[in-house]
């Protein structure tokens, strides 16, 4: 490989209490919290809105509650609030969520169904960030690190504005890729262990149609809310198993398809997924544009699938991601890893920032009798690195337990303790592990994080 020198030269620095990469599901709750707490905070985005995963590889945020429909005589509690509950308040007010309905079926998986539309939670995100006091920078690409020993000084950024040193106190990385704590130098693993995805919204369909035809497959799901400013509508529906043509399940095993899906709209589903394993991790540059490919091809396919399932005969594809959605790229060494155990066990720790409670192998796995674990602090803290927190999908090793700690909701509620700590640490200019986390949970707790007793 040939090598090119590039010139030493000076880029423009920007000042910051706290900079938090990545703007989709953990960044915005976290960049939200950090400016609440009275934080200069800068939130860098690489598209050109805010939502990420939320918006691209749904289909409902999984789960504010515990599981308690699937426990006889559990009592239902809602067990993550602050923000992320503001938040679908929020959506709820202007149409875009169904807010947190019971599931009818399937209840063994999820109690409840909170459904979204993508293009209002775009929306409402972005408007929440504005009046929270947040630096928004959209369509800016993560460059680089600068790092002084284990301290953060700043991150390196670029956009159509040139390229820019951005110097903080406290980082969060909420990238998903794991992008900022690699280019910190943090230890990472990449364990494709989940497949990538990309999820189309699909147009011209009869949804009450749709779900006759489910109800005549194995294990159909079923919610009722509001669509289209109705209520008692269905807002999920689908089926795990189905009892197509061979040469049909063929197809749909082939292209990854998944017919469960959630709507707030008559003759729309928000999310029909898409799934392909690669053969490499999804920081591949190279290996994504063929992924990207071949699941742009797999949406074709979906599409000429579904107008042969009754109602659906008219589909056509409305929306796509811009680019493919995933489940894990890097997972980033933090001073606690997350177990199964810790979960199914119901474990609760002395630094609890959160409760949670979905898993989203269940019936086969799930907290017992109905309960929660804990997430602590210190499994959001970056190994090795003074100033640096994770929040996201990059915790976490064991796949098992990634597969709880992964999902929407617990990005929300990581997301608001990160930014909550940062900020404090940006105050009183402390390392990440020099934070009191009695003063930590004070905050939570004054911000309405349910903290399990």
């Amino acid at each position: 490989m040939k090598f090119y020198e590039e010139p030493a030269k000076k880029i423009p620095v920007r000042e910051f209490d706290v900079v938090i990469a990545g703007g989709g599901t953990a960044g915005v709750i976290a960049a939200i919290a950090s400016a609440r707490q009275g934080a200069k905070t800068a939130l860098i985005e690489a598209k050109g809105y805010t939502g990420g995963i939320v918006t691209e590889g749904g289909t409902a945020l999984h789960s504010f509650f515990n599981l308690w429909k699937a426990f006889p005589g559990v009592e239902k509690r809602q067990v993550v609030k602050g923000i992320p509950q503001e938040l679908v308040d929020r959506l709820v007010e202007r149409g875009g969520c169904t807010g947190h309905v019971e599931t009818a079926t399937f209840y063994d998986y999820d109690s409840v169904c909170t459904a979204i539309d993508t293009e209002i939670y775009k929306l409402v995100t972005h408007e929440m960030l504005a009046e929270a006091g947040v630096h928004l920078f959209l369509n800016t690409l993560l460059a680089g690190a600068i790092v002084e020993g284990d301290t953060i000084r700043g991150v390196l950024a670029e956009s159509r504005a040139g390229r820019e040193a951005f110097y903080a106190k406290a980082f969060v990385d909420c990238t998903g890729y794991g992008d900022l704590s690699a280019y910190a130098g943090a230890k990472f693993t990449e364990p494709n262990d989940h497949a990538v995805a990309n999820a189309i919204g699909v147009g011209g369909v009869d949804v009450d149609r749709f779900n006759e035809f489910c109800k005549g497959q194995s294990l159909a799901q079923e919610a009722f809310g509001v669509r289209s400013g109705e209520p008692n509508k269905l807002v999920r529906v689908g089926f795990e198993q189905g009892s197509f043509p061979e040469e049909i399940q063929k197809e749909v095993k082939r292209i990854g398809m998944s017919f469960i899906t959630t709507t707030l709209h008559d003759g729309y589903f928000m999310f029909i997924k898409l799934n392909y394993k690669m053969d490499v991790s999804p920081t591949d540059r190279d290996a994504v544009v063929k992924a990207e490919l071949e699941l742009r091809e797999r949406m074709e396919a979906a599409v000429k699938i579904l107008r042969k399932i009754p109602g659906c005969e008219k589909a056509f594809m409305a929306r796509t991601s811009p680019s493919l959605a995933i489940r894990r790229g890097r997972c980033i060494e933090c001073d606690y890893d997350i177990s199964l155990s810790d979960i199914v066990d119901g474990v609760h720790f002395e630094d609890d920032i959160m409760s949670y409670a979905f898993h989203d192998c269940a019936p086969r796995l799930k907290v017992k009798d109905g309960g929660t674990y804990g997430i602590p602090y210190k499994a959001l803290r970056v190994k090795g690195i003074s100033n640096l927190l994770a929040a996201g999908m990059l915790i976490t090793s064991d796949w098992n337990a990634h597969m709880s700690t992964r999902n929407t909701v617990s990005c929300f509620g990581q997301g608001q303790a990160a930014g909550t700590a940062a900020a404090l640490c940006a105050a009183k200019s402390l390392g990440t592990r020099d934070l009191p986390y009695a003063d930590l949970k004070k905050a939570l707790l004054a911000a309405d994080v349910y903290l399990e007793n």
